[in-house]
């Protein structure tokens, strides 16, 4: 049986949690003062201890610091009603495992002690550490090893290449991996987003264009492949491009010069292109949206890089990179539990791995550990984003329960990370019957 402490003041609530927590099989020793708190850690050691901030000269702070002094695995969840950002950063600071605002339902008190249970007494395994080699690429499933095959082919030569994957698969990446093991790695690596510029002018973007050449060029400009002589251009999302200007891109992928806009004279250059895509060429062709000469040109050397759903054997690796990574990076010590990786896995990453980076660096922001819980409320709020509102105050209803679910009720961290005052979100709830 566990013994947790109680440290509670009002003498009506405190019965009310110590019945609930009784109730669960918990034995609870329960103090309503921060003296009579700091005297049972003294005398023993609780791997819970729940309390009040604010219960007399000394607040629920003084009792977490105390607890951790004692028993650097206690975890200690704090309960206030009258929460401010100071007190929920210096909680944090001070290793609270979790805030809650009053008023609360039982259930979300009882959860708290549970998921803390299970953190400190190890219920679910831990992945294990595994050293990562250094690579600019993670990934060892059968498909993206015959990747990197041809990358280490393929990139000593001049060969132009085309990357085919859907959005977030890491054809940027690629991209780099090429370039750097190329004999163009100490020159300049440009990438263009074909898609984001205006049609008309991609054509300037690309070559440069004359003082005069059309209305706004007020001086000469140098367009991206003669400022990248020498060195390496990705063209990203080539399948966006007008059909006007893919002739000209042909005449350039063959003949390797420029003429500014508004130019009369060619310009040699020497820069090795690399196209990306997340769209079918092959089916532009057929449609008569893309030329077919053009893609002759491009297909070299093709590279197909498959979604993450394809590869499920990659996302415990990139799982832990992308941990490792936040963690440092926020200075966090989030733990990686086996069930997490499991619920991972099981999902179907419509975004690829843009998408899994971008969870794993909001659950290392935000849970003290990954595990099955926390990953499916991260999913569930992630997937929340596309549900279709009709009015502003839908949407702002919306947005909290979201928040809400991503922080499994804790009001406190719900209104810290919704950007208002916990009193603003607690008349937000009452207007929402929650």
């Amino acid at each position: 049986m566990h013994k947790l402490l109680l440290v509670e003041d009002d003498p009506a609530l405190q019965f009310t949690i110590l019945t609930a927590l009784e109730a669960k099989g918990y034995a609870v020793d329960a103090v309503s003062t921060t003296g009579e708190a700091m005297a049972r850690l003294a005398g023993s050691s609780y791997p819970i201890v729940i309390s009040d901030i604010y219960i007399d000269e000394r607040t629920g702070l003084d009792v977490l610091q105390a607890a951790k002094r004692n028993d650097p695995g206690c975890a200690v969840i704090l309960m206030t009603g009258r929460g401010t950002m100071e007190t929920v950063m210096a909680a944090t600071r001070g290793g609270v495992f979790d805030y809650i605002a009053k008023p609360f339902d039982l259930d979300v008190i009882l959860n708290a002690v549970e998921r803390a249970l299970g953190s400190r007494n190890g219920g679910e395994d831990e992945v294990e550490e595994e050293e990562l080699p250094e690579t600019e690429m993670i990934g060892n499933s059968p498909a993206m090893v015959e990747i990197y095959k041809i990358v280490a082919r393929v990139a000593p030569t001049d060969a132009t290449v085309i990357l085919e994957g859907e959005t977030g698969t890491g054809k940027e990446l690629i991209a780099r991996m090429i370039w750097r093991n190329s004999r163009r790695a100490n020159q300049t690596f440009q990438i263009v987003d074909c898609g984001s510029i205006a049609p008309t002018l991609l054509e300037s973007e690309l070559f440069g264009a004359m003082r005069g050449a059309f209305t706004g060029a007020d001086r000469d400009r140098i367009g991206v492949f003669e400022a990248a002589n020498r060195g390496t251009v990705l063209l990203d999302e080539i399948g966006e491009i007008e059909p006007n200007f893919q002739l000209a891109l042909l005449r350039f992928l063959e003949g390797r010069e420029v003429r500014p806009v508004g130019s009369s004279r060619p310009k040699e250059v020497d820069v090795r292109v690399i196209c990306a895509t997340n769209r079918d060429l092959q089916q532009l062709v057929d449609d008569g949206k893309f030329r077919e000469d053009l893609w002759y040109r491009l297909n070299t050397v093709r590279i197909s890089i498959p979604p993450l759903c394809e590869r499920r054997g990659d996302i415990p690796p990139l799982v832990r990179f992308f941990v490792n990574k936040y963690n440092g990076r926020y200075g966090r010590e989030v733990k990686l539990m086996e069930s997490g990786i499991r619920v991972l896995q099981d999902y179907t990453w419509p975004g690829n791995v843009r998408q899994l980076q971008h969870l794993v660096e909001r659950l290392t922001i935000l849970a003290d550990r990954i595990d099955a819980d926390a990953v499916r409320n991260a999913l569930t709020v992630m997937e929340s984003r596309d549900k279709p509102v009709e009015t502003l105050a839908d949407a702002e209803e919306e947005q909290i329960r979201r928040v809400l679910s991503a922080t499994g009720g804790n009001k406190s961290k719900a209104a810290q990370i919704l950007g208002i005052e916990r009193k603003t979100l607690y008349r937000k709830l009452e207007r929402m019957k929650l």
